[in-house]
């Protein structure tokens, strides 16, 4: 592909010019992307390293924590290098490539969520026919699928943006390169191309979180037959997966359902949905499950104490 446009790169004016703020801001990210890559660490390695854990809820609950740690590193270093910087540029091709690795790994996390729903739909509605629906040639049909889904949409995305001329300004307010800052750069009408985002985008993380709800509404109705230590078991995993959802598609709602416009609150809410979410999920699955507890304790323990089992 080649882009009619004489721009090499962009400068990126951040959240704050102020270097005070930029210093707080600084050791916050820091921080928090320090905690979201232990976490999500963390929890990719007790899945594997724990037998117990061997459940298809748990093989998907490891890949999202696989796409949440991959994610949030598209954004962190680079935002944590900007922030100790006086000029904040990124290459037309490197924000192409941020772009694109964005909303793959952005999409393949909305088909995740959908396998994930679906699997708690079976082992709870449908627990005697569990290990035979949710064999492992399905679970990696579900991952195949999600990465696909992934790719599709961000293909898309890039193909939107890509060949637009840009040739005035150069200054993308925001931290990050993301579709409707990139937009109002463009030197041509946009406004269909806003339509086809929001539909991509928008119209696409509506559509999934209504569905979502109405599927988690059923797991939940059909939990007035289960005994009672059942029904907590269950609603302890559902509400984590339903928090989750919510965590990620509410942002990306906000978003991407309007006409194509930079409004000051973006940059807020980028915030969240690229450092934060990728935080909150690990600490979410492993608060409300015991398994998950356990199955750390253990490794914990047989890591500190190899000369006595655990």
């Amino acid at each position: 592909m080649e882009h009619g446009n004489n721009v090499t790169k962009f400068v990126l004016l951040g959240l704050t010019q102020d270097p005070r703020a930029q210093t707080a801001l600084f050791v916050m990210v820091l921080l928090i992307y320090t905690v979201t890559m232990l976490g999500n660490l963390l929890i990719l390695v007790t899945v594997l390293a724990s037998p117990s854990l061997g459940s298809p809820m748990y093989f998907f609950l490891a890949n999202l924590s696989l796409l949440d740690a991959v994610y949030s590193t598209v954004f962190s270093p680079k935002f944590l290098i900007d922030l100790l910087s006086d000029r904040k540029t990124i290459s037309f091709t490197a924000c192409m490539a941020q772009l694109l690795i964005e909303h793959l790994f952005a999409g393949a996390e909305i088909f995740l969520l959908v396998a994930m729903a679906y699997d708690r739909y079976v082992a709870i509605c449908k627990p005697l026919h569990y290990l035979t629906i949710m064999n492992q040639r399905v679970c990696i049909l579900f991952l195949v699928v999600s990465w696909a889904g992934g790719f599709t949409h961000s293909l898309i995305q890039l193909v939107f943006v890509y060949n637009l001329p840009f040739c005035g300004s150069n200054v993308i307010d925001h931290f990050t390169c993301d579709m409707y800052p990139l937009l109002e750069l463009a030197c041509t009408d946009t406004e269909l191309i806003g339509l086809s985002v929001a539909a991509n985008g928008g119209a696409m993380c509506t559509v999934v979180f209504i569905l979502l709800l109405i599927s988690y509404g059923i797991i939940l109705n059909s939990l007035k037959t289960h005994s009672q230590e059942g029904r907590r078991k269950a609603l302890s995993t559902c509400s984590s997966h339903i928090t989750v959802v919510v965590l990620f598609f509410i942002p990306c709602i906000v978003m991407y359902v309007r006409p194509v416009s930079n409004f000051p609150f973006d940059k807020f809410i980028a915030i969240f949905y690229t450092l934060v979410t990728p935080m909150l999920n690990p600490l979410i699955y492993t608060l409300r499950n015991s398994e998950i507890k356990n199955s750390m304790e253990k490794l914990w323990c047989k890591n500190l104490t190899m000369e006595r089992s655990c």
